[in-house]
């Protein structure tokens, strides 16, 4: 995995780790807005799961993917925090020589949440895509994070 805040021009992906799914979110190749692209079950024993990710990784040519660490409020880090990056380890292992990069996800759920709701979005029916949209949420910030083009490799 890497702490690269500089990246060339390119598709990013966002990931949103669940216990149960894993929201996908991707950019566009100027790194302006991010999309939804997916949910994904999770396969914790027969990694079918990652094995999708890593294929939509290389179908989308990604020259990035973030991962959402989800945190305390406090910043400390606990299981959901440790399930997240043994994660994104696995991930960097199927999709190298991509980088895969850790972001603070605090309150990406809620955030998620809430926009659903506000768009009108019935709470039976944001289940199926609050992943992507909390993806969403953590691409669009790494994103927003990004030096300006022109200060970019």
């Amino acid at each position: 995995m890497t702490a690269v805040t500089r990246q060339r021009r390119g598709v990013r992906i966002g990931v949103d780790v669940g216990t149960v799914r894993v929201g996908v979110a991707a950019s566009d190749a100027d790194g302006i807005l991010a999309t939804p692209v997916a949910t994904l079950d999770r396969d914790p024993k027969g990694g079918r799961d990652l094995a999708e990710l890593a294929e939509l990784v290389r179908a989308r040519d990604a020259v990035e993917v973030v991962v959402g660490l989800p945190r305390h409020l406090s910043g400390r880090s606990g299981p959901a925090a440790a399930a997240a990056t043994a994660y994104a380890e696995d991930l960097a292992e199927l999709v190298a020589p991509v980088p895969v990069r850790l972001v603070d996800e605090r309150l990406s759920t809620v955030a998620a949440e809430r926009t659903l709701a506000d768009r009108g979005v019935g709470s039976r029916a944001r289940r199926s895509v609050v992943d992507q949209a909390a993806a969403v949420v953590i691409l669009q910030g790494a994103l927003d994070a990004l030096p300006p083009e022109s200060d970019r490799d």
